[in-house]
């Protein structure tokens, strides 16, 4: 086996791996298919928003919660019942679609489940693929896991296209469910050794532990609230300012689509990368990469043309998983096991808080300032993110250790 598949050869893992690939490929599918399956039903882009912000609010308002459960719970068990209620969820939505019985109220319910079960999904497995390799392979094992995730994604959301044009979009649906189930099964046979937590002071405490722990490192708060600013001028970017300049220049929604997906081939390729080359400051290097983003506003305003947005989504995906590799795998390096998913929660929190707050001013920000000029907004948030981020001490500073904050009431855990 080579070097780049050798986390592979660690049964947990491996199983952790085939678990979380099924459940990206069906995310992939799944905003296609439920996109096209609110619009078939009601022909309304606001029945969209309100299914979709049902998800998203679900998910945020029981993050924090999730993160606890996954340092206070067996990560494992815990993805196997967020996969559980996930496929189950899912499910029904196919099945209410399928049957011509896609009431709005029923998808916002059943969408509601499916963000809360999602909110211990993330936590719990981010803090548990260190437990799943040893300390010399996690970097190696985080960056073929994210390699897996993006090419699952491309895949899934081009599967997404054919079931929705083929079959319909409760099909589409259902596959997404079947990954669910599947990511459960596999998610089921991961197996490591951990020792049991300390007893539990409290849900309020638990957080505050969680929050003393994210807040004692500056470089971890500070890359965070950089982030959350950063996100919102990418977020505005990709998902309003480019498809409204795609469709008024000759850009168009086929070149828009192109230049989207050569921003996740460029993820791909920049996994690939970071499994070869590793460089001391990683974390340094990382936050100076997500200047590229900055690129996609700026060209959008100044040479809106699909081979320019192309070439630079490609190079923006390179650095963006390369910051995302940096960012995990120092995170998993530094903080304690028993803490480790709280910090990815809050670290969590400030991402997606971010989002619909992006994407909610980005209306009103073209209305009252023009497009170009919030394109250019856009652009100078997430540069002066990034100059934020490198010009931070802390982070100037962090190098990479070989050695994991040990568990503040356990020894480390072993895979087996």
């Amino acid at each position: 086996m080579s070097a780049a598949l050798a986390p592979l050869r660690h049964r947990p893992f491996r199983h952790l791996f085939i678990g979380t690939t099924a459940n990206l490929l069906g995310n992939g599918v799944a905003p296609i298919a439920l996109a096209f399956a609110v619009l078939d039903a009601t022909g309304s882009v606001g029945s969209l928003g309100l299914v979709v912000g049902a998800h998203s609010l679900t998910g945020i308002v029981f993050l924090l919660y999730g993160g606890v459960l996954a340092d206070r719970l067996p990560r494992g068990p815990l993805l196997v019942g967020s996969s559980v209620v996930s496929a189950v969820s899912q499910a029904v939505i196919a099945a209410l679609v399928l049957t011509h019985n896609a009431a709005i109220p029923l998808l916002m319910a059943l969408a509601a489940v499916n963000g809360a079960s999602s909110s211990c999904y993330q936590p719990a497995a981010q803090a548990l693929l260190p437990q799943t390799v040893p300390p010399e392979s996690r970097r190696g094992a985080l960056a073929l896991s994210r390699i897996a995730g993006s090419s699952a994604t491309i895949v899934g959301a081009s599967l997404g296209g054919v079931l929705v044009a083929a079959v319909g979009p409760g099909w589409g649906l259902a596959v997404d469910a079947l990954s669910f189930a599947l990511a459960a099964v596999f998610f089921a046979l991961v197996r490591v050794q951990v020792a049991p937590p300390a007893p539990s002071a409290g849900l309020v405490y638990e957080l505050r532990v969680g929050w003393q722990e994210f807040t004692s490192r500056s470089w971890v708060w500070v890359i965070v609230v950089a982030f959350c600013f950063l996100n919102a001028g990418v977020t505005a970017s990709y998902t309003v300012l480019g498809p409204a300049v795609a469709d008024t220049t000759g850009i168009g929604r086929t070149g828009w689509g192109l230049a989207v997906a050569a921003g996740s081939l460029g993820a791909v390729a920049g996994g690939v990368l970071s499994l070869r080359w590793r460089p001391r400051r990683a974390i340094l290097v990382g936050c100076a990469l997500m200047s590229l983003t900055a690129t996609i506003p700026l060209l959008l305003a100044l040479a809106p043309y699909t081979w320019v947005l192309v070439v630079a989504n490609f190079a923006a995906g390179v650095g963006v998983e390369q910051a995302g590799v940096a960012w995990y795998s120092t995170l998993n390096e530094q903080i304690p096991e028993d803490r480790l998913a709280r910090v990815y929660a809050y670290d969590d929190l400030g991402s997606y808080l971010a989002l619909p707050l992006a994407q909610f001013s980005a209306g009103p920000a073209v209305l009252l300032l023009g497009l170009h000029t919030t394109l250019y907004a856009a652009a100078t948030l997430i540069l002066l993110a990034t100059l934020v981020m490198v010009a931070t001490p802390s982070i100037r500073a962090l190098a990479p250790t070989t050695e994991k904050p040990l568990p503040a009431a356990s020894e480390e855990p072993v895979p087996r």
